[in-house]
């Protein structure tokens, strides 16, 4: 029986209770010292055992911990070495080892409890364009809660809720197994393939597919319609461009290893943690990684739209965070932003006085400024001392309207004049804000839940031509996240490519922290 002989030397010795107790408390405040929130704990407790003690509870405690800890790799958390922690636990032999015990059974229900409701990383540490603020709950009040709970039923409240991560785990168990079992097989020995061709490159890649779960099991050595379909279905699926043929890109998502995915479902786990918190009834949800933009209603997707991020370079990815979209602003006028006025528009104007005729300086007392009366050359990026603006126009870069949720990064979603762009598979090109391929119908949707006629209302202050802002009534919380795999409700894993590399920075730091795949073959 677990620390049956924890107590043993202990209670047989000849020493007072009052003793016991004062050395116990001694021992256990000598443990926590360093932790700050396990000693204020244990000082509003009096120093007593919530784990260590001969009480129903606090074996019922030391149960509901080791089962909780021993599940841990389902969450695709560190190992907690169950059979060691028990070896320590059993090898007690002093009030001072008691008191020890005591302390780090505390530690590592924290430890759990808080990676797994908000995460084990903290995410700015892993990359500064993950600016997001995770909800930490302090641990005396986590020590506090359990204590006066059902223990069990306490650990299982600390996961997520959401449906998105239970999705997840299920994934990862299922991967789990099937790498168990071989994976997906060899790789396609093929840089591409096409309908009509034959081989052994079309067996591999048949093979793969039914491996995979997109093909039903098949005799056939030709990519034939039914090879193609799914294709098509495994290119749905990873945000590639569905025309059935096996290009070059498509080959390196079919080939990209099952533990590369594994990895990629892990991450989203850690992620999810860090969105462990109510996100609104009606929230706005970005995903970078599969450049699109969904409105969300009770849990239901209701408006979907492709977008724009910003470009793979430093200081010009889109940043993620959560905020509160407050109102829109039609017609907007873009005040360009200083850096891309001065690392970009500067040195145009140096050259030519006259280029970027489309856009206005402004000097420090808001007046347009004449060009012709400026030695742009006098000036370097740090001492150039004028605004640069573009007036409302369908030519503007915001396009005809842009929805705010003030921020210090300056991030907004918006219309663009370069609608060509949401055509491409893989779409990062502004400077860091998420331009929207239909702006009008996202406004629409947001304004329905004022007025009865949203299209007219939104088109009244268009057809003006002026500046104008339109508050949302209810504001709406926006995420701005970055998921390269998701679990739909329906269908198979969805996957996306790691455009700015943050997932590859999130794996090699869980690893840092002792998550692993687990011994598997394939």
């Amino acid at each position: 029986m677990l620390l049956g002989i924890l107590f043993l030397t202990i209670q047989s010795a000849p020493i007072s209770a009052q003793t016991k107790v004062s050395a116990f408390a001694q021992a256990v405040a000598e443990a926590a010292a360093r932790d700050a929130e396990v000693a204020e704990f244990y000082r509003g407790n009096g120093y007593q055992p919530i784990w260590t003690g001969t009480q129903a509870q606090d074996r019922a405690r030391r149960a509901a911990l080791l089962k909780a800890l021993s599940a841990a790799g389902d969450h695709g958390l560190p190992d907690y070495n169950i059979a060691e922690l028990k070896a320590r636990l059993t090898s007690v032999a002093s009030l001072r080892d008691l008191g020890r015990a005591e302390v780090e059974l505390s530690k590592l229900f924290l430890s759990y409890a808080q990676g797994v409701s908000s995460g084990i990383l903290t995410p700015a540490k892993v990359d500064s364009g993950i600016v997001r603020k995770v909800p930490r709950k302090n641990g005396a009040d986590l020590l506090a809660e359990l204590v006066g709970s059902d223990p069990a039923g306490y650990l299982k409240t600390l996961p997520p809720k959401s449906p998105e991560y239970a999705r997840l785990m299920k994934e990862k168990l299922r991967l789990d197994r099937q790498l168990a079992n071989g994976g997906w097989g060899e790789p396609v020995p093929a840089n591409s393939l096409k309908p009509g061709q034959a081989g052994q490159s079309v067996v591999a890649l048949r093979n793969r597919l039914i491996r995979m779960g997109y093909l039903s099991r098949s005799a056939s050595q030709s990519y034939d319609a039914t090879i193609q379909i799914a294709v098509q279905q495994f290119q749905q699926d990873h945000g590639l461009t569905a025309d059935g043929v096996a290009g070059s890109g498509t080959m390196d998502e079919i080939n990209t290893a099952p533990e590369k995915r594994l990895a990629s479902i892990v991450v989203a786990l850690e992620r999810e943690r860090w969105t462990n918190f109510e996100r609104g009834k009606r929230h706005i949800w970005v995903n970078l990684a599969d450049f699109t933009a969904n409105i969300v209603d009770g849990g239901r997707v209701t408006f979907t739209t492709r977008s724009v991020i910003g470009k793979n370079i430093h200081d010009q990815r889109s940043p993620e965070f959560s905020d509160v979209m407050e109102f829109m602003v039609i017609n907007p006028t873009w005040n360009v932003p200083r850096s891309i006025a001065t690392k970009e528009y500067l040195p145009m104007l140096k050259r030519n006085p006259n280029a970027v005729s489309h856009l206005k300086l402004i000097d420090s007392r808001g007046r347009v400024v004449n060009r012709s009366a400026v030695n742009f050359n006098a000036f370097s990026a740090k001492s150039f001392p004028f605004a640069i603006k573009q007036p409302p126009s369908s030519r503007n870069a915001l396009g005809l309207v842009k929805f705010m949720f003030p921020n210090k990064y300056n991030i907004y979603l918006h219309d663009t004049p370069s609608k060509s762009l949401f055509g491409r598979e893989v779409r990062a090109f502004s400077h860091g804000c998420i331009r929207l391929s239909d702006p009008f119908d996202f406004a629409y949707a947001l304004l329905a839940k004022q007025t009865s006629d949203p299209e007219g209302t939104f088109h009244k202050f268009l057809n003006t031509g002026r500046e104008t802002r339109v508050d949302l009534v209810d504001p709406v919380p926006v995420h701005l996240v970055y998921r390269t795999a998701v679990a739909p409700a329906k269908g198979r894993m969805n996957y996306r490519r790691d455009i700015y590399g943050r997932d590859a920075k999130i794996w090699q730091a869980l690893q840092n922290a002792g998550v692993a795949l687990g011994s598997v073959e394939g």
